[in-house]
């Protein structure tokens, strides 16, 4: 059993059973919800992504207040930094800093497992059932959008992005 913290600390143990887990299926992902920010006074927000052979992922986009970190479990993840591309592998980690330019998909002919944490933590949550629901056609595309604020993702054009997505294809 978790016992709790020490009397003092920012919040209390956060564990997350993987059968206990909510989950937000899209036909090319699996995106399983571990621990977002209202649960660890804001220090982090995490989940866990498992992408199909192909799969898109994010397009280029940004955050304002956060890093995001990649830790990649099994499989290929191709990741966008910048004007950089760069292909991450099993064990991998990257951090993203916030205002810096991101996007990533599963490698060309690969899946990919991966453990996303953002911090501080972000009230992601809500954001990742939008994307659920947007990918199955049960929202419309343009809530994304206008949530942009609210979650802070700020979705940007990347040359780079688009010629390396469309030469996979």
């Amino acid at each position: 059993m978790i016992q709790d913290a020490h009397p003092g600390a920012p919040f209390r143990p956060v564990l997350t059973r993987h059968a206990d887990a909510e989950t937000c299926a899209d036909p090319s992902s699996v995106i399983t919800l571990l621990a977002d920010s209202d649960t660890t006074a804001d220090g982090f927000t995490s989940y866990r992504s498992s992408f199909a052979m192909g799969a898109v992922g994010a397009p280029a986009h940004f955050h304002t207040r956060a890093s995001e970190l990649f830790f990649v479990l099994s499989g290929s993840l191709r990741v966008l930094v910048g004007e950089e591309i760069t292909t991450l592998g099993a064990g991998d980690f990257l951090a993203v800093p916030p205002h810096t330019p991101h996007a990533f998909a599963a490698a060309p002919g690969c899946e990919a497992d991966v453990l996303f944490v953002f911090t501080p933590g972000m009230g992601r949550f809500d954001y990742l059932r939008l994307l659920g629901r947007v990918m199955r056609g049960e929202a419309d595309p343009k809530e994304i959008a206008e949530s942009a604020q609210r979650f802070d993702n700020h979705y940007v054009d990347s040359p780079v992005w688009r010629a390396a997505l469309a030469a996979s294809a």
